[in-house]
């Protein structure tokens, strides 16, 4: 590695050093400044003599702090270098400190001081010369794209496509030959398992070695890249890439329950095989691009896709969110530059970066460019077309006609049955609350201790707690008992009727994370409902709309059994639903908030009206109870329906019969959520030195980063610019046709998965740090290919997949590992092994359990708890239908782990993941033998073969090597399992079979 870095630095200085001999240039000749001398002091000096931090405050980057020096003195007399202290350092080998310069290295030095120190461009930029040490502006993955020639070989019959070629130059150079290709049973098996993360069928394998079409493999590959199946498989790895996880991490890891709208997308995507560079640019900027296409919204889930400090994000301490916000920052911009560029961006947050050309300046302008990015949720309820807008509007007139009918209907009973009843109403037993407040009168809990305090604007007078709805709420102490079951009641005037999303009264934790709450207006204008906590336990009442600005008593109980109903005036307010709970509030850990949906307290969660009354039950109330306590006498439905005729009943019974027929055609306009940007007014962006926010420098406008070639790093934008433009400019610099990164690192990228590593192996770093391209002119030619192929990716895969290189024999050759005991010049496919996905998909998949719903919400392998805050993930492991879709589909929470999944090397989601580990373990022999998902599909997959086969012991056999090998068994085989079936079972070959290499392995 040492020496080619050195050899990178002697070709490019070769064009400034080619006419010197050994011990310097000849006799009257200057080295030129800007080809030999900066340089060299680039590369043996500059490191640690450069900026204000210089070592020994000596700036060897500039002319005048040359001449002027440092605490030594000048460093330089012109023309006399037996007086210039920085020759007499360098003559004496103490400068550079380690390592003597070369003494060509010496006389080029001595002689250009001796010819006057002549200087060239001023100052010398460190960055523009790649080094032994560092990456310059030359770096080779930062140049332009080239055209490259299709080398010629000597073995013409081997290749099928130029990928061969270039594949087929190089083994050649080094003496050595492909392999032979693989059989079509070993095709298909990879083909499938590579492009769609499933092992194929007995009978599409079958159909396959089949077929005598001279195209028959061109024509798998295509049925594969048009399978749905084949945008699973390749979102998967790109989740990988871009952290994707749907809880938060950090201390309360709080559930995520709308973050899988950003996973169907990209596997959307994929199967449609959108452009590439569309792809990226709807990730950073689709809410602008497409404002009216929900879609474009839920793309940019990939910045918020990491995990997110919800407690820090709270602090008190402005420096500490500051901090938390700079971390934030980072990790969008360290996922931005790995995904998309292959450069380790964030590395530039304290000071220039170390190793590759990226400034402090240049980081800070990209954090501009997402200054106003924030984690949160969006409406994506895609808008309705104008048939569907007018049929809607039918149907709820429809409704109205309906509900107008049955309440008249009903109020003439009602009326009945009040006049009657009130010569002797009869008395409801409500039980005493636990607390209770009559604001009319003061602040005090008329029951216990728990006195509400004023806060912001908030203030009290004889009509009761005035709210602006600006910062006003008031709070009680903790409460002194553990809460579940409860009622919340309140009676109160609205100021407002458009007002969203603030409280009159609400149960949360001290520290707002968690909270159920009486909410007006927050997800339907006008509307009540059941706030809590990432809308957890909150769906629609689809009760009436808000009509008047006067009292109203409203009252939500939380049954047992999860059970949430809401009472507007002691009547039923719209339709009770049950939600998972209801959640436990522990002693001393919540408190009652009135006019504040939770904490801490901002727009649009605080409500601007008046609070008269309120009161805490430790119970759920009957409907009697709280009609009881709204001053009405609570009459059931059934006691209606008693006084009406058989008649009345059954029309009745028609009508909500069609109301209920309505109403589902009106389901599918249901809102819709999903984790993304919400975008807000950018802050300021400072350079910040040494990355702290306590040392702001200069105020720097949205830009990228100056050293890619081609590309202009300024957007043009002012510093105040708004919040969109900058993302836009961000996705148009990123994709830009002449930006150089883009294409080599996807097309790199897929390589890596098709070939289990990269041209370069170090998929998501292309700087000075990662790998050298095996087949530098391959990757070049594959990306301009994606280019010219208006960035279609399955135009790639196709290509790759369609190689006679794809195709080898993974058979070891002992000739060939002694030359390239790494594959890395491909003489064959190196065997890979499935990750623990795949392992699981295929284990469903042999097993005949496999559930082929996509897209949704994913499935829960885990019961979820929250204590306090904090989210604790269960692991369960049930023999549910819903629990057996692709592995995709699971619900990927950060501390949500899985016994087997782990055990195989799937990586934490809270890490970029460009590469799986693989591991051989103890551990995975244990899971794969013990573990309970492992013994339940082993069991399905033996009563499979029983079904499918009948009672004859070989046909099970067979069919047990189709369904997971895609072959049958040899001769040798077929005896050691019959001996196995007869005398342990089919259930002890079939946990062979999902022990055994040839299942875990592609090829």
């Amino acid at each position: 590695m040492q020496k080619s870095r050195r050899l990178l630095t002697l070709l490019f200085l070769l064009g400034g050093w080619d006419s010197f001999a050994p011990g310097g240039p000849p006799a009257g000749i200057t080295p030129d400044f800007d080809k030999v001398i900066a340089p060299l002091l680039a590369n043996r000096c500059l490191t640690c003599h450069e900026g204000p931090q210089a070592k020994g405050k000596l700036d060897l980057s500039r002319r005048a702090k040359v001449l002027s020096g440092g605490r030594s003195g000048p460093a330089l007399v012109a023309g006399k270098p037996a007086e210039s202290l920085l020759w007499q350092l360098i003559d004496k080998n103490k400068m550079p400190p380690k390592h003597a310069l070369p003494a060509a290295e010496r006389a080029l030095i001595k002689s250009w001081i001796a010819a006057g120190a002549a200087w060239g461009t001023d100052p010398i930029d460190a960055m523009r010369f790649t080094t032994e040490t560092r990456a310059g502006y030359d770096w080779w993955s930062l140049q332009p794209v080239k055209p490259q020639a299709i080398p010629a070989v000597k073995n013409e019959a081997w290749p099928i496509n130029a990928i061969d070629r270039f594949i087929l130059a190089r083994l050649e150079s080094k003496g050595l030959s492909p392999s032979d290709a693989a059989d079509r049973r070993t095709l298909i098996r990879r083909l499938s398992l590579d492009l769609t993360g499933l092992v194929p069928t007995p009978s599409e394998v079958e159909a396959f070695v089949n077929d005598p079409a001279a195209n028959a493999y061109e024509r798998l590959v295509d049925r594969l890249l048009a399978s749905p199946h084949y945008g699973e498989r390749w979102a998967r790895h790109w989740l990988d890439v871009v952290r994707f996880g749907e809880s938060h991490g950090f201390e309360h890891d709080e559930l995520r329950g709308n973050a899988w709208p950003y996973r169907d997308w990209v596997i959307d995507s994929f199967n449609r095989d959108m452009p590439y560079d569309e792809f990226a640019r709807l990730q950073l900027a689709g809410d602008v691009l497409r404002p009216a296409n929900p879609a474009g919204a839920i793309a940019t889930g990939f910045l918020v896709a990491g995990a997110y400090d919800s407690v820090g994000q709270r602090q008190q301490s402005v420096v500490m969110r500051t901090v938390v916000r700079q971390d934030e920052l980072e990790d969008m911009l360290g996922t931005i530059g790995q995904t998309f560029l292959g450069l380790t961006v964030h590395c530039a947050r304290c000071h220039d970066h170390k190793f590759d050309p990226v400034r402090l300046t240049d980081y800070y302008r990209l954090t501009a460019a997402l200054a106003g990015v924030r984690h949160g949720e969006r409406d994506v309820t895609p808008p309705p077309d104008r048939q569907t807008l007018a049929q809607k509007r039918d149907v709820h007139l429809r409704i109205a006609e309906i509900r107008k009918t049955l309440a008249a209907q009903e109020k003439r009973l009602r009326d009945l049955i009040q006049a009657e009843r009130r010569p002797g109403k009869p008395k409801v037993n409500v039980p005493m609350p636990i607390a209770g407040w009559d604001f009319e009168k003061g602040l005090a809990d008329g029951i216990g201790k728990l006195d509400a305090k004023l806060h912001g604007d908030a203030h009290r007078d004889a009509d009761g707690l005035r709210l602006t709805g600006k910062t006003g709420y008031a709070a009680t102490p903790p409460l002194p008992w553990p809460l579940k079951t409860r009622t919340l009641a309140v009676r109160v005037t609205l100021a407002n009727l458009e007002q969203r999303g603030g409280a009159p009264m609400s149960l949360q934790t001290l520290d707002g994370n968690v909270f159920d709450a009486i909410v007006f207006g927050e997800q339907q204008r006008g509307h009540w409902l059941a706030g809590s906590n990432f809308f957890e336990r909150t769906r629609p009442f689809s009760g009436p709309i808000e009509t008047q600005k006067k009292p109203v008593y409203f009252a939500i109980v939380y049954a047992e059994d999860g059970a949430i109903t809401a009472y507007r005036n002691g009547e039923v307010y719209g339709k009770p639903y049950r939600a998972t709970g209801p959640v436990r509030f522990d002693e001393g850990k919540a408190q009652v908030v009135f006019g504040l949906r939770h904490a801490p307290a901002a727009p649009g969660k605080l409500l601007a009206g008046k609070i008269h009354r309120a009161m805490l039950f430790d119970r759920a109330l009957s409907a009697t109870q709280v009609a009881a306590l709204a001053g009405v006498s609570f009459i059931g439905d059934e006691e209606i329906v008693a006084r009406m005729s058989p008649a009345e009943r059954d029309h009745k019974r028609q009508l909500l019969d069609e109301v209920n027929r309505l109403e589902a055609t009106l389901a599918p306009q249901a809102k819709k959520l999903a984790y993304a940007v919400t975008p807000s007014s950018p802050e300021a962006a400072h350079v910040l030195l040494r990355g702290s926010p306590t040392q702001k420098g200069p105020v720097v406008a949205a830009g990228a980063i100056a050293a890619v070639a081609g590309t202009n790093a300024d957007f043009g934008l002012a510093a105040d610019a708004p919040e969109g433009p900058r993302r836009v400019k961000l996705a148009s610099w990123l994709t830009d046709a002449n930006n150089p990164l883009f294409p080599r690192v996807i097309v790199n990228r897929l390589w890596h998965y098709h070939f289990g590593v990269g041209l370069v192996d170090t998929p998501n770093d292309v700087g000075f740090n990662g790998g050298r391209p095996s087949h530098p002119e391959l990757l070049d030619w594959l990306a301009a290919e994606l280019t010219g192929r208006g960035f279609r990716l399955k135009e790639i895969h196709r290509l790759i997949v369609t190689s006679a290189a794809y195709r080898q024999s993974s058979r070891f050759r002992g000739d060939a590992a002694r030359l390239d005991a790494g594959n890395r010049l491909l003489w064959r496919r190196s065997p890979m092994r499935l990750e623990a996905e795949a392992v699981r998909d295929a284990m469903l998949r042999v097993a005949g359990k496999l559930n082929p719903a996509m897209g949704g919400p994913g499935y829960q392998d885990f019961k979820l708890f929250v204590r306090g805050a904090t989210h604790y993930y269960t692991p369960i492991d049930e023999d549910r239908h819903d629990l057996q879709r692709r592995t995709v589909y699971r619900t990927w929470a950060r501390s949500g782990r899985s016994r087997l999944l782990d055990t195989l090397d799937c990586p934490d989601p809270s890490t970029v993941t460009p590469a799986r580990a693989v591991t051989t373990t103890p551990l995975q022999a244990l899971a794969l033998l013990n573990n309970s998902f492992v013994l339940r599909m082993t069991e399905h997959f033996a009563a499979r073969l029983k079904n499918d086969a009948g009672d004859d012991v070989d046909q099970q056999i067979s069919r047990a090597y189709a369904l997971a090998f895609n072959r049958t068994p040899l001769a040798e085989e077929l005896a050691a399992a019959r001996a196995v079936v007869r005398g342990h079972g089919l259930f002890v070959l079939c946990r062979a079979i999902f022990n055994s290499n040839e299942f875990m392995y592609i090829d």
